[in-house]
C-alpha cells in the first residue's frame, strides 16, 4: 500500500490510533472481559500494518507489571498500555470516571514521541468518548468508531433489571453516534439497529463485517486435533467457546443434551462437551459459572460437560478442529467471531438466529439456525449432525468456503477505505 495526498507525492505512512479503552487485544479469551472484540482489534490492527498502515493500539493498564509498550502485533503495530485509574483489573460500570485520565495520557505519550495520528478508530462506547477527547488535540483526525454491543439490545433480552445496561451506558452510546464520523456496522441488522434505536445517520455507517485470520483458522486433521487436547478419538465432541455470562445461552445447551438424554433420541454413551470460558478452578466462582456447574449436577450431564476454563489463541485451533459441531446459543450476538473462526476450520456452528450469527450461519449450508432458548429445537439440531456423518463433512466443506470471504486481508482493505472516505489523505493500493 501507498499512502498519497491530492497531488500525489508520497507521504508518511497513515497512523492510527487505535483504542480499546477496557480491554486489552492481548489478554486471554474466555475472561469476564474478553472476547470477540479483543481479537477484533489485535488481528485488525495486524492486518492493517501489513497494507502499510501504521497503527497504536492504546488500552488502559491493569497490571503495572506490564511493560508500557508491548509489539507483539508484528512490524507496523503495538499496543500501549496507558494507566488510568488504579492499574489492577476493574468492572466496566468503574472504569468510566478514568476516561479523561486514560485520553490525557495518551496525549502525552504521543507529544513525548512527537507523534499525531490522521485517524482515531475506537471501540465500545467508552473508547468513542476518549476519541472525542483525543480529538480536541487532534482536530484533523476523524473517528471511526465500531461499537461491538449496544445497550439497547442488551436490554432487549436482559432477565432482570440487574442484566440491564445502565442509562450512563445508553446516553454514552447516543452521544457517540452523534459525534463519530464513521460507524462501523458488523452487518445490516446493526445498521437497523443503530437507526432505530439511537438515531444514526445512514450515510454515517459503513458495514464492514469482522475477518478471520485464515492462517491460523483453517482444517486440521481431526483425530491429531483430538490427541492434541486429549479427547479420545471416538469420542464425539459438541463446543462451546466464549464468555460465561448469561445473554451467551450456555443454560440453552445444557438444557439441549439434558433432553437428548433423558429421551435417548442419539447415542451420548461417545459424546463429550466442552465449553471454554471463565474460571472453573478460581476460589470464589463466578455466579453464572457455578449456578451453570449446578445446572450440569442437576441434570446428570457431569459426567459429560467438561469446563476447561480460558484457552489461549494458540491451542484453540485444536478444539475447533475435534469438534463435531460449534454451539452458540446466545441471545445477542453482534457479529459471533467464535461462529466464523470455527467455519474457516471446516466445523459446522449451530447457533441463534439472532444479530450477525443471523447473517454468518446460513442454515442448513454451513451449519443451522434455532430460535434463542429454545432447548427443543436446540435438541434436534445437535442430534441431527451427531447422528449424520456425511451431513457433517458437507456442511464442513460448506464453512470452509464460505469463510474464505472473511480474510483479514479483504477486510482490512474495506476498513482502510473508511479511512480514506473520511480523512484527508488518499489511500491507494500498491
Amino acid at each position: 500500500m501507498q499512502i498519497l495526498n491530492d497531488s500525489t507525492v508520497a507521504r508518511p505512512p497513515l497512523r492510527v490510533a487505535m483504542l480499546s479503552y477496557h480491554t486489552c487485544p492481548l489478554a486471554m479469551l474466555g475472561g469476564k472481559k474478553t472476547g470477540g472484540m479483543n481479537v477484533y482489534v489485535r488481528d485488525l490492527s495486524r492486518a492493517l500494518a501489513k497494507l502499510g498502515i501504521v497503527v497504536d493500539v492504546f488500552t488502559r493498564s491493569q497490571d503495572d507489571c506490564e511493560p508500557r509498550v508491548v509489539h507483539e502485533l508484528g512490524d507496523g503495530a503495538r499496543v500501549m498500555h496507558i494507566p488510568a485509574g488504579p492499574e489492577r483489573p476493574l468492572s466496566v460500570n468503574d472504569t468510566v470516571q478514568y476516561i479523561g485520565e486514560f485520553a490525557e495520557n495518551i496525549l502525552a505519550f504521543a507529544a513525548q514521541e512527537g507523534l499525531r495520528y490522521d485517524v482515531i478508530h475506537s471501540h465500545y462506547w467508552q473508547s468513542g468518548l476518549a476519541a472525542e477527547a483525543l480529538r480536541v488535540a487532534w482536530p484533523a483526525a476523524p473517528i471511526v468508531h465500531m461499537f461491538h454491543t449496544l445497550g439497547h439490545m442488551k436490554n432487549q433480552i436482559a432477565r432482570d433489571e440487574s442484566e440491564c445496561a445502565p442509562q450512563s451506558r445508553l446516553d454514552g452510546e447516543a452521544h457517540v453516534v452523534q459525534i463519530a464520523d464513521r460507524l462501523i456496522a458488523a452487518t445490516p441488522a446493526e445498521v437497523k439497529q443503530l437507526v432505530e434505536f439511537y438515531n444514526a445517520a445512514h450515510d454515517k455507517i459503513a458495514i464492514v463485517p469482522p475477518g478471520v485470520d485464515l492462517a491460523h483458522f483453517h482444517p486440521l486433521d481431526r483425530i491429531q486435533a483430538k490427541q492434541m487436547i486429549g479427547i479420545p478419538p471416538q469420542r464425539k465432541n459438541i463446543l462451546f467457546a466464549g464468555r460465561i455470562e448469561p445473554l451467551k445461552g450456555i443454560d440453552t445447551l445444557l438444557e439441549a443434551i439434558g433432553l437428548l438424554k433423558a429421551r435417548r433420541v442419539t447415542d451420548l454413551s461417545d459424546t463429550c462437551v466442552t465449553i471454554i470460558g471463565g474460571n472453573p478452578w478460581a476460589e470464589t466462582l463466578d455466579e453464572e459459572l457455578e449456578r451453570l456447574q449446578h445446572m450440569c449436577i442437576e441434570l446428570g450431564l457431569d459426567d459429560l460437560v467438561a469446563f476447561a476454563g480460558a484457552r489461549d489463541q494458540q491451542i484453540l485451533p485444536y478444539y475447533y478442529a475435534a469438534a463435531e459441531m460449534v454451539v452458540m446459543p446466545s441471545h445477542y450476538e453482534s457479529f459471533g467471531m467464535v461462529a466464523l473462526e470455527a467455519m474457516a476450520m471446516g466445523t459446522p456452528v449451530i447457533a441463534s438466529e439472532v444479530g450477525g450469527l443471523a447473517y454468518v450461519v446460513r442454515d442448513g449450508y454451513n451449519g443451522y439456525l434455532t430460535p434463542p432458548r429454545n432447548a427443543n429445537a436446540l435438541a434436534r439440531r445437535i442430534a441431527d449432525l451427531l447422528n449424520d456423518q456425511p451431513l457433517r463433512q458437507h456442511m464442513s466443506r460448506h464453512a470452509t468456503y464460505y469463510a474464505r470471504d472473511y480474510d483479514w486481508p479483504i477486510i482490512a482493505e474495506r476498513i482502510a477505505a473508511v479511512y480514506s472516505e473520511v480523512g484527508a489523505v488518499q489511500i491507494e493500493m500498491a
